[in-house]
């Protein structure tokens, strides 16, 4: 299993942090998929359901049911599911495995099967979902199911790896399990005409259930700006007049339309992904969106398929995810987004700068003196980051400082930040761009007034935009 910035392993350590809360609801209908989303023990230890043992919550109707389901993580599993109309209740857990039931059982002993120093089957991460089947049937219930995740990934959900991730419906009665079978039947036949792979998803009664710790439960809730999954194929659950089956409250990108690949710019575009309801989508719209002046345009889609014509190089899994399309196919994608806007500019300007800028912005270098674009540019405009786009000097502030590097006075308001830099035995001050974060060169103190400052700038990280076309 792997642990790393973007992954559920990643983010569950992260949300430890946060602190415990208590649950206040009950679950009936499952979602299995075993995740990193904590790490509090479970002080229960005894299973909460048995196989052929129906799961009978208080203040719900006599008629509810329950159904129990694995897609990845339980968090985006349990709000997904949680939406659709005639769901009563939603509950995470861990279903079907040989072991004791809670986070760091779970974790520890999949760490262990991948070393060959374990036997015997690992949780499911899960959600236990109650429905009312007068207001919707286990078929819609099951159609959110398969559309909110790829159930063709087998150990996995995107970036989270292992059999605790895996797809699954564990079901309580033979009715359930055929009705299972059924829906698989039909969403593999559409998945197979959209091009996709086999459904790897297992069907099977349900043997024992763990309710997750606490702080798992209502966990985006609680923390909107939780590990947001996105997951989904693009594929409807198909149904009579072609209308998806799972009802339309609440669906988020695995239904919209594609975005059209003939209406955007095919030599190089940015696609944004987004989800319904993910706070870190409109943290990044406001942080970098909002604000946005790089020359490579950018569209947002709730979408989770590339544009019509276009190419994806993997399936989505989180959001938002920004990916940088060339000729119609995917080059690069940055997955996930926490208000680090310095290493988004980072990755999009490795995209975008040549091997000689990369090394000036991101290495600290220095082009030779009298080799670096802009040195003899006089035309009236204004010197940008080639990244962002974001103003850096007027070039009524530029001199003739005859050192080889174009050289400013003074820059625009905000548009540079100072730091100290001892480097190769000098004491020097550094200057960067305030919105990319990149390495412009250094200021000294013997530049002409009314400043008396000299912004030695290397001009391969600069971009000039006249005021007008010349």
């Amino acid at each position: 299993m792997e642990i790393h910035p973007g992954s559920k392993p990643f983010a569950s350590y992260m949300a430890k942090l946060v602190g415990f809360f208590k649950v206040i609801a009950a679950v009936s209908v499952v979602v299995v998929g075993v995740s990193a989303c904590g790490q509090e023990k479970n002080d229960m230890n005894q299973p909460a359901a048995l196989a052929g043992t129906p799961i009978v919550l208080k203040n719900n109707p006599a008629s509810a049911e329950s159904v129990v389901l694995g897609m990845g993580c339980f968090w985006g599993a349990e709000r997904r599911m949680s939406e659709l109309p005639g769901v009563l209740d939603v509950e995470s857990g861990y279903a079907n495995g040989d072991i004791a039931g809670n986070y760091e059982a779970v974790l520890a002993h999949e760490r262990a099967l991948h070393a060959g120093r374990a036997q015997g089957r690992n949780h499911a991460e899960v959600v236990k979902v109650t429905f009312d089947p007068a207001r919707v049937s286990l078929t819609q219930v099951l159609a959110r199911f398969w559309e909110s995740h790829d159930p063709t990934q087998g150990d996995r959900q995107g970036n989270d790896i292992g059999s605790n991730y895996r797809s699954a419906i564990y079901t309580q009665s033979e009715a359930q399990r055929q009705t299972a079978l059924k829906t698989r039947e039909i969403y593999q036949q559409a998945l197979s005409a959209a091009g996709k792979g086999k459904i790897t998803t297992e069907i099977a009664p349900l043997t024992t259930y763990y309710a997750a710790e606490d702080y798992h439960q209502d966990y985006l809730k609680k923390n909107p700006n939780g590990y947001c999954g996105l997951g989904g194929t693009g594929v409807k659950y198909p149904a009579e007049g072609g209308a998806s089956a799972s009802l339309t409250a609440g669906t988020g990108a695995v239904l919209a339309k594609p975005l059209d690949g003939k209406a955007l710019s095919f030599n190089r575009q940015l696609v944004v992904f987004e989800a319904a309801d993910c706070a870190y989508c409109k943290q990044f719209k406001k942080e970098v969106l909002d604000h946005w002046r790089s020359e490579v345009p950018v569209v947002l889609t709730m979408s989770a398929n590339p544009p019509t014509g276009w190419v994806l190089e993997k399936a989505l899994f989180a959001t938002p995810t920004i990916v940088l399309f060339e000729k119609g196919k995917e080059v690069s994608r940055y997955t996930g987004y926490n208000g680090e806007q310095k290493r988004f500019w980072h990755w999009l300007g490795f995209q975008l700068l040549t091997p000689e800028q990369r090394k000036i912005a991101f290495e600290q270098g220095t082009e030779y003196p009298g080799t670096g674009s802009h040195l003899d540019e006089k035309r009236a405009g204004t010197f940008v980051d080639p990244i962002t786009g974001a103003p850096l000097f007027r070039s009524d502030t530029k001199f003739n400082s005859g050192t080889g590097w174009p050289s400013f006075f003074n820059p625009l308001p905000g548009a540079i930040t100072l730091h100290e830099d001892n480097a190769h035995g000098m004491k020097r001050v550094e200057v960067r761009s305030a919105s990319s974060g990149i390495h412009l060169g250094h200021v000294f103190d013997d530049g002409p007034p009314p400043t008396h400052k000299r912004y030695c700038i290397n001009g391969n990280v600069l971009k000039f935009v006249p005021d007008t076309a010349q």
